[in-house]
């Protein structure tokens, strides 16, 4: 299928100038259902991927930190009009390799003055929330029995300011699915895990 094709050509596309080449290996969300399947990604109207570039360097990525932050000087067209004709939410899907699907709606609106639909900045931000929502749910979480423990989230694994956003996908109608990939290289986050135990 095409919004598969295209998630995956994202890894090849995508220009990388800080941080790693090495992205989150999520598998692509699925309603449960033959009939579903066909109802919400084959007979949907799939849009194109969003992509985050931004400049100062040139790159597609911008660090999930600067856009919880609101950081977004060097965002590329940071104030175009995301999701129009997407209804009031959209469904923010996160198949985090060892966990349980997760799930979370943003409003497709700003209902500042003048109300319309939300900014490239604006959704970079609420993924932003929603990912920062899932590491703090997870981290509490056991990891499932099979998982590489190398993706495993939290405090002294992978958090926030490890991630870069790179694009958001729409994988099924009312679903986007965010690709990312890790600013800060593995070996580093795993380090990062000895050092409470060297201290002691």
């Amino acid at each position: 299928m095409e919004h598969i094709v295209k998630w995956k050509a994202i890894r090849d596309q995508a220009i990388t100038v800080t941080g790693t080449t090495i992205y989150i290996p999520q598998s692509i969300y699925q309603p449960y259902t033959e009939a579903d399947r066909v109802r919400y990604i084959e007979k949907a109207d799939l849009k194109e991927p969003v992509i985050f570039k931004t400049v100062h360097p040139d790159q597609w990525g911008i660090a999930l930190d600067d856009a919880l932050k609101a950081k977004m000087k060097d965002l590329l067209d940071k104030d175009d009009k995301m999701l129009e004709n997407c209804g009031p939410s959209v469904s923010i899907r996160l198949q985090w390799p060892g966990y349980r699907a997760w799930t979370k709606q943003i409003p497709t609106m700003d209902f500042k003055s003048p109300k319309g639909p939300i900014t490239r900045a604006k959704l970079a931000k609420n993924i932003a929330i929603c990912v920062k929502r899932f590491i703090e749910e997870k981290e509490k979480e056991r990891m499932e029995m099979e998982a590489d423990r190398r993706w495993r989230v939290g405090t002294h694994y992978i958090r926030m300011d490890d991630l870069i956003l790179v694009s958001l996908h729409h994988i099924s109608k009312g679903s986007w699915q965010p690709q990312l990939r890790l600013r800060t290289p593995l070996v580093d986050i795993q380090l990062r895990r000895l050092r409470p135990l060297s201290i002691a």
